[in-house]
């Protein structure tokens, strides 16, 4: 359990890479669809690219086809039901469309509240997830792939969540204190669950790197790539989602040996 610290900190502090993807929010200047979708695009590559190179072939490898598709197929069946029965916000441009079932007894704020946690948990437990399986599979420097490229996708990430949030009405720094926290609370939470689980249950790394690049890909197709189109710049959403996977190929090949 020595390396829990690490764990620990290293999901730290690619969560709270989304507060980097808030600032922008201080310029005040308006942003086009081309950008945030653009945006969303990168995003999505590098998620995907990430569930492939650090999660699904480490677990190939290790691990049985049969272990990792059951594992990817219950991940990706999962996300769609917590999508469906937990209160959320789905990204969109200039506006919010919420989902799932939320007290109407509730105030305004709180209700806000309830919806933007539950985006958070379904866009950042996935990988959160991912870093802890890895680092708890003695796989450490797939662990330190994952979390550089999660870094990465969770700087677009964090400026497709403070667009629409700067927009109604929040101050510039309460804007990038809530999306740094968005990222920087349940990864290490997930992380820690991660690698506890895979540290105790022997052998259950192929299974769990599938259940977490399912839950992953259901995430990108079901919320990333939706918002990225329909705007007129689905060829920019996908050149940068292109962008995005072969910037996690780089990074693997590099960081991996």
């Amino acid at each position: 359990m020595d390396a829990l610290p690490t764990v620990v900190l290293i999901s730290l502090a690619a969560g709270c890479a989304t507060g980097i993807g808030a600032l922008p929010v201080y310029a005040r200047t308006t942003v086009s669809h081309r950008v945030y979708d653009g945006a969303l695009g990168l995003a999505g590559g590098i998620m995907v690219g990430a569930a492939v190179f650090a999660l699904l072939l480490p677990g190939l490898e290790l691990g049985s086809l049969t272990e990792v598709v059951a594992g990817f197929v219950v991940g990706g069946a999962g996300l769609l039901v917590a999508n469906a029965l937990l209160p959320h916000v789905h990204l969109r441009f200039r506006r919010d469309r919420s989902h799932g079932p939320v007290d109407p007894d509730v105030d305004e704020s709180s209700r806000r509240a309830l919806l933007v946690g539950g985006a958070v948990t379904l866009h950042n437990v996935p990988e959160g997830l991912a870093i802890g399986i890895a680092f708890g599979s003695g796989l450490d420097s797939v662990g330190v792939a994952l979390a550089i490229a999660i870094a990465f996708q969770n700087v677009p990430d964090g400026f497709a969540i403070a667009v629409p949030a700067s927009q109604t009405g929040l101050s510039n720094a309460k804007t990038v204190l809530y999306t740094t926290l968005s990222g920087g609370v349940p990864e290490p939470i997930a992380a820690v669950v991660g690698f506890l689980l895979v540290a105790t249950v022997s052998g259950i790394f192929p299974a769990a790197a599938g259940f977490a690049a399912g839950t992953m890909i259901a995430v990108v197709f079901r919320e990333l790539v939706p918002s990225s189109h329909g705007h007129g710049y689905a060829d920019t959403a996908t050149a940068t989602f292109l962008a995005g996977f072969a910037l996690m190929l780089v990074v693997d090949t590099v960081l991996v040996v």
